[in-house]
């Protein structure tokens, strides 16, 4: 495959998922995450995505900044800090089976959940456990959007409230997985690092898809927001799970 061509589905990839993400708040960074480690090796893949999802989440938050919860924002971001400690002093890293399981089937734990049981990021608790597992699972597996939708499926939220504060806790997170794997890179060589005007330009487009989307989550209602996004959500899972047991059988 030519350099041209991997630069024209990086940037395609790049503005449909920043779209798709702006819209329901997820799924978009595990698609760029699947399309870019199938391109180049997992440490620029990593580097590039964060960088990636940082401008179209940060800029999401920013469309939406008038409706995010910095309470939860808090509570998501103490989280944050316990998983990136403990990553700096803990060398254990899942494999990838296990990895896809996990990300498969907590949505459905959490859907067969009772109300009282939920995982509620509303609660600061659940709010500290959600920034752990989320940024967790971004440092280990590359995207913890999935995860993160986990938590605010039971919430009394608007959706303009859900997506501005998922951003912003997908900001956050994905800064982690930079710094985790940006230190990783100048610690073995620059040419971990992806080309500089490919960051460039798919930030640039990230920015267009995100302000499209966010035309498309203005036009839809709240109840058709949660429909659709919890559907999402148990067909990733399904996905997920599919991927790991076709990974178990080889």
């Amino acid at each position: 495959m030519s350099i041209d061509l991997i630069t024209v589905i990086v940037v395609v990839a790049s503005l449909a998922t920043a779209f798709l993400s702006s819209i329901f708040g997820m799924l978009g960074g595990l698609i760029l995450m699947g399309i870019l480690v199938s391109l180049m090796q997992v440490g620029p893949a990593m580097i590039l995505h964060g960088l990636i999802q940082m401008t179209s989440n940060g800029y999401r938050a920013w469309l939406n900044r008038k409706d995010i919860n910095w309470r939860i924002v808090s509570t998501l971001f103490v989280g944050n800090i316990i998983a990136m400690a403990t990553l700096f002093f803990i060398a254990f890293v899942p494999d990838r089976i296990t990895v896809l399981l996990a990300l498969g089937i907590l949505p459905y734990i959490a859907w067969v959940m009772p109300n009282k049981l939920a995982f509620d990021v509303t609660k600061p608790p659940i709010g500290i456990f959600a920034g752990i597992v989320v940024v967790g699972t971004n440092i280990l597996a590359g995207v913890g959007g999935p995860l993160l939708d986990v938590f605010f499926q039971r919430v009394q939220m608007t959706r303009h409230q859900v997506v501005a504060t998922k951003a912003v806790a997908q900001f956050l997170g994905h800064v982690s997985k930079v710094i985790f794997f940006g230190g990783l890179a100048v610690s073995s060589s620059s040419e971990s690092w992806p080309a500089f005007w490919l960051l460039i330009i798919a930030m640039t487009v990230s920015v267009i898809g995100t302000t499209l989307g966010k035309k498309v989550l203005d036009k839809i209602n709240d109840k058709t927001f949660f429909s659709w996004t919890q559907r999402i959500v148990l067909t990733v899972g399904a996905v997920l799970i599919a991927r790991a047991i076709y990974l178990i059988n080889l």
